[in-house]
């Protein structure tokens, strides 16, 4: 006869799938020990905050079928429980000092935890896992991770297998009596809670690794060593991040004489033998998570916060951590405590409470603020555009949200300003829910086909311009055919809504079409159009991979357009060429033909330009300034737009966008207009576009009456375009340790923003100036912490920066080539960051460590072309020289 143990060994050799094997009447007793370290990226495991759970595991073998020896009834018994420091601290900073581990863990749970679990092992795979029903999730997710080491194959290969991280891919490796283990983490199915941010440059990347080591002897384990690492870095700041690593082991000290075998044939009466309390259980681990205790109520954490939310404080990182931290409770609140906090505050603070109840994006904060507002109601309009600009910056939107603002949209709305911001926002939203594969959502298909066919059945230009807006936020493919429609058979702001609305596409959805049409439109193939419009159609032809001929019909254009429109478009090819554009290679290649590229051609007079920088460049994202400005031949300014770009390697996000559009003003300077736009009507208005979503344009004027009316009553104050709180990087995940406890990460990252321009007119002094105010301040909170039922474990971010940028634009046109000064400026700075680790018993008793570094980042005047240099001077000698000349 052949030993069992020879058998054993010629079937591991073989790569037959047997499993490990326990004698019969014996006790194996181990060492086991979990540790958690918790720490940013980079830190050494030696200076982590963590724990380390400890004990003894018997494990003796309680029954084996008589028909299959691979078919085993395991006794597994956690005993000796200790709970401590994962490293060595002083007595004043160790919080388990003087605790005893019943103490620590509470004389329930160590009970629970040291009543045995049975598994059945099936060539080595736990096919059941035994326990008692009521016990605590928290101790039976711990006996889970310990179970869950049993587990493995004696071949190599890739196999999926489910135990306490779920269903997941593994790959085992075997040679002779090594057995190493690798899981893959972003496989395993499990219920999954949280939710990430719309763009990925506001997000957090996470890596995650599993791998156990098993070193077998004599057929059975000898040691076991598994390593989970968890990494969360945010993509707009790498610096700012955390790790977590899990750490098993479990390692073999004797084997002693032990109980007898159970005599039965089946699994079932063994197990009832054993003990009828038993019963099976799933391996995957049950979401569990300690409750709060003394946590203050909604709202006793408003009155402590309340004061940072004052509208003129609402440009300090203050107020974005207080907002934060507000939308963290809320959260977590009813229904009924939202409207109480919203029923009872003043009229300064409700529009804040709105911001942050929006972003909440919890059902009951949404049933909550619709309950409060009264959409036939104008007197709560400001409110009203609040919660729907909130709704429009949703960081993960919900289908029950776009069904919702549909259903308003239908329903009466007394504000039509409010109207349009509605359809406006809702655009925004089909585009986040398309971009998470919710396309074909019913509340999505829906929404888009109320767009587009109210938007072919409008009469009014009104309406028109209403879903124009919402199809630029949306950016639907199936809706370019109309926005080509409206491009180049409508007339003034519409067609160049239209165009506007094709430029913020990404160019793989510009087809031959939409190109032939741009360059009837830049060319006047078919109608005349106006210089917004035509510059416009030149930006997206130059922009979308065009073609040699293309790019050659446009240089040799330049000469022919009217006057300003030269100096533009020269501005533009320009800059395609100093900021390395992607188009910059064909450029250079038609620059090679005289006929383009000449002294006539290249020394146009004006003033307008357009000219791109970069206001950060890094190795994590980098930002972009662009800076464009047209005027009419007159020297009134015609179209003012400042953008901000974020990227990295793989996506963008358009920070913000601030467009100043004026026309028929040349009758204030008694100037004669541009051919074709001899009849437009008096107007200025500001667009603007904060973090991919367009808000609603803002008017300053409209008609020669309007215009006459406000410049006499005009106080100097600039009009505010957007003021308010917005929530950017929305991050929140669970993970499921191996070795049993819950962890979680929470990036949030908040911005208190307050955007405002304006437009004045001096005729006595005969010059223009435009002003853009952007402050803002942005508060980032990160927290990576786990939840064990015994001890909270952690670390926080935080990360913040108030700053303001201002553009302004300084026209003289009392004489010809007129006088332009842009100016682009970024005040000082305060930049702060803190890391905190920390380790806390229910009990209250807490340890923690904080490091901080503070700094001023000096402020910046942004560079322009050499042009805007010399112009300045002469405009700021003028001033100076006027000013002390008074006669």
């Amino acid at each position: 006869l052949v030993s069992f143990k020879t058998l054993f060994i010629f079937a591991f050799q073989t790569g037959h799938t047997t499993g490990p094997s326990l004698n019969n009447d014996k006790l194996y007793k181990f060492a086991y020990s979990a540790e958690v370290y918790v720490d940013r990226v980079k830190a050494s495991l030696q200076k982590s905050a963590g724990y380390r759970f400890s004990s003894g595991v018997d494990v003796n073998l309680l029954w084996r079928n008589p028909e299959n020896d691979d078919d085993q009834l395991v006794k597994v018994t956690i005993r000796d429980v200790k709970v401590e420091n994962v490293n060595e601290r002083p007595a004043a900073k160790n919080i388990f000092k003087g605790k005893s581990t019943e103490k620590i863990i509470g004389k329930e749970y160590l009970e629970a935890l040291q009543r045995p679990i049975v598994l059945e092992l099936v060539r080595g795979k736990v096919k059941n896992f035994y326990s008692y029903q009521n016990e605590p999730g928290f101790t039976q997710n711990i006996k889970r991770g310990l179970a869950s080491l049993f587990q493995l194959q004696l071949h190599s290969g890739d196999v999926c297998e489910v135990d306490i991280s779920g269903k997941c891919n593994t790959t085992y490796q075997v040679r002779q009596d090594h057995v190493t283990k690798i899981k893959a983490l972003d496989s395993c199915e499990i219920e999954k809670q949280g939710f990430t941010s719309h763009n990925r440059i506001l997000d957090v990347s996470t890596k995650a690794t599993s791998a156990t080591i098993y070193v077998l002897e004599d057929s059975f384990i000898k040691s076991i060593k598994a390593e989970e690492n968890y990494v969360l870095i945010l993509n707009s700041q790498r610096k700012t991040g955390a790790k977590i690593v899990s750490k098993q082991r479990l390692e073999l000290k004797s084997i002693q004489a032990g109980p007898g075998l159970i005599a039965g044939k089946q699994v079932a009466s063994v197990i009832k033998t054993l003990d009828s309390s038993y019963t099976a259980l799933p391996l995957v681990a049950e979401p569990v998570k300690s409750k709060c205790k003394n946590c203050p109520s909604l709202s006793k954490h408003w009155q402590s916060i309340r004061e940072h939310m004052y509208p003129e404080k609402l440009s300090k990182a203050e107020a974005a951590r207080s907002f934060l931290s507000f939308i963290q409770n809320i959260r977590k609140a009813t229904k009924e405590d939202i409207l109480k906090i919203i029923r009872s505050e003043n009229k300064e603070l409700l529009p804040q409470v709105v911001d942050a109840v929006t972003s909440a994006q919890t059902p009951e904060s949404l049933e909550a603020v619709l309950e409060f507002l009264d959409f036939k109601d104008t007197s709560s309009s400001a409110l009203q555009e609040r919660f729907l600009y909130a709704c429009g910056f949703a960081s993960h939107p919900s289908e029950v949200l776009l069904k919702t603002l549909t259903a308003k949209f239908k329903g009466d709305i007394a504000n039509e300003e409010i109207r349009e911001t509605l359809v406006i926002v809702m655009g925004a939203l089909i585009r986040k829910l398309c971009d998470r594969e919710g396309c074909k959502l019913p509340a999505v298909v829906e929404a888009k086909r109320l767009i587009l066919n109210r938007l072919e059945k409008a009469k009014k230009d009104d309406n028109v311009r209403m879903y124009l807006l919402a199809l630029k936020n949306a950016l639907l493919p199936e809706a370019i055919p109309l926005l080509l429609k409206y491009a180049e058979s409508e007339e003034g702001s519409i067609s160049n809504l239209a165009a506007t609305a094709l430029q913020r596409y990404d160019p793989s959805f510009l087809t031959k079409e939409v190109k032939e049409t741009m360059n009837r439109i830049y060319h006047q193939n078919r109608n005349v159009h106006e210089k917004t419009v035509r510059t416009t159609a030149a930006a997206i032809i130059l922009n979308s991979n065009p073609s040699y001929m293309e790019v050659k019909n446009i240089l040799l254009s330049i000469g022919e357009l009217p006057l300003e429109m030269n100096k533009y478009m020269l501005s533009m090819i320009q800059d395609i060429l100093h900021f390395e554009m992607p188009s910059s290679k064909t450029v250079r290649q038609v620059l090679k033909d005289m006929r383009a590229h000449n002294y006539d051609r290249f020394s146009k007079m004006g003033s307008s330009s357009a000219y791109s920088g970069y206001i950060t460049r890094g190795p994590d994202v980098s930002s972009t300034y662009s800076l464009d400005i047209l005027y009419s031949g007159s020297g009134i300014l015609r179209r003012s737009n400042m953008n901000i770009h974020i990227f990295d390697r793989n996506s963008e996000l358009h920070a913000s966008q601030v467009v100043i559009e004026a026309q028929g003003l040349e009758s204030i300077i008694a100037a004669t207009a541009d051919e074709g736009e001899e009849n437009l009507d008096s107007f200025a208005g500001m667009s603007a576009i904060l973090f991919d979503v367009q808000l609603r344009p803002v008017t300053f004027f409209q008609g020669y009456g309007d215009l006459m009316s406000k410049m006499l009553s005009a106080t100097g104050d600039p009009i505010n375009v957007v003021k308010g709180l917005i929530l950017l990087t929305d991050y929140s995940q669970e993970i499921q340790l191996q070795s049993g406890p819950r962890a979680s990460a929470e990036f949030l990252g908040g911005l208190a923003i307050d955007i405002s321009g304006g437009m004045e007119f001096s005729l006595w002094y005969r010059e223009s100036k435009t002003n853009i105010k952007n402050r803002v301040a942005m508060f980032i909170a990160g927290n990576t912490e786990v939840d064990s039922f015994f001890v909270k474990t952690g670390v926080e971010t935080t990360l913040e920066v108030e700053t303001t940028l201002d553009f302004i634009s300084t026209v003289q046109f009392s004489q010809y080539p007129f006088l332009v000064c842009m100016q682009m400026d970024r005040v000082e700075s305060p930049f702060r960051r803190y890391v905190t680790k920390y380790e806390s018993l229910p009990s209250g008793r807490r340890y923690t460590a904080r490091r901080g570094k503070a700094e001023l980042l000096a402020g910046n005047e942004y560079p322009l072309h050499q042009e805007n240099s010399n112009m300045c001077r002469k405009v700021f000698d003028a001033k100076s020289d006027s000013s002390s000349n008074w006669f």
